[in-house]
């Protein structure tokens, strides 16, 4: 791993294409004050891959709920990982990323592996701004999270982020009888409409396509 990718510092921000063919910066999907889950996998082929995202799947409705985004990045091409997503049923985003620059990036190369030569799982937890918290490496399946430890880890997160966490702080219920929603989420950030299209997945229309730019970040 690349020494620079460590807690409390920034995950690059890269930009790939999505199953849609659209180029998606990581930031516009994650959205500037939501946490966000970066996972990233060998790819179709494994086994180990398809088990994690089958939980992660099934807990996703739990991550729309608590505003915290998704995102997969796979070696594979396009068509493969359309097939994982579609098999998956699954509703977030999968970014492909062919050229392997974000496991060349990271310094992550499974170099065990030379018939698929794929990047080493890894899944991060990401703050708003695309900080890291926790980093989990995947190569052994017993590596990557469960989905008890990400309630927990989102659970620490979120109570770190909200000001609201707990409605009983002092001052607060007098900030908002007097119209300051700005300590409460997402009231005094974006509108209903806004968390109702990030909600539904629309990505289209919070993220929208991103411009590539050089090195894929």
């Amino acid at each position: 791993m690349n020494p620079k990718i460590a807690p409390g510092k920034p995950l690059p921000d890269y930009v790939l294409p999505d199953h849609t063919k659209t180029p998606r910066r990581l930031s516009d999907l994650q959205t500037e004050q939501d946490p966000m889950l970066v996972v990233l996998i060998r790819g179709f082929f494994c086994p180990k891959d398809r088990e994690q995202l089958k939980e992660l799947t099934r807990f996703h409705a739990q991550l729309v709920v608590g505003s915290c985004q998704l995102v997969v990045i796979t070696t594979d091409d396009w068509h493969t990982t359309n097939n994982l997503r579609q098999q998956l049923g699954a509703h977030y985003p999968f970014l492909y990323d062919e050229k392997k620059q974000v496991r060349d990036d990271l310094g992550i190369r499974e170099y065990t592996d030379p018939e698929h030569d794929p990047m080493i799982p890894h899944t991060f937890l990401l703050a708003p701004k695309l900080e890291v918290r926790r980093v989990w490496n995947g190569y052994y399946y017993w590596g990557r999270p469960s989905v008890g430890e990400l309630h927990r880890e989102l659970r620490e997160l979120t109570h770190a982020i909200r000001p609201d966490w707990e409605l009983s702080e002092p001052g607060l219920k007098q900030q908002w009888d007097a119209g300051d929603k700005s300590k409460f989420y997402p009231y005094g950030v974006k509108s209903m409409e806004q968390t109702l299209v990030e909600m539904s997945g629309a990505v289209d229309q919070y993220a929208g396509a991103a411009e590539p730019s050089h090195g894929g970040t």
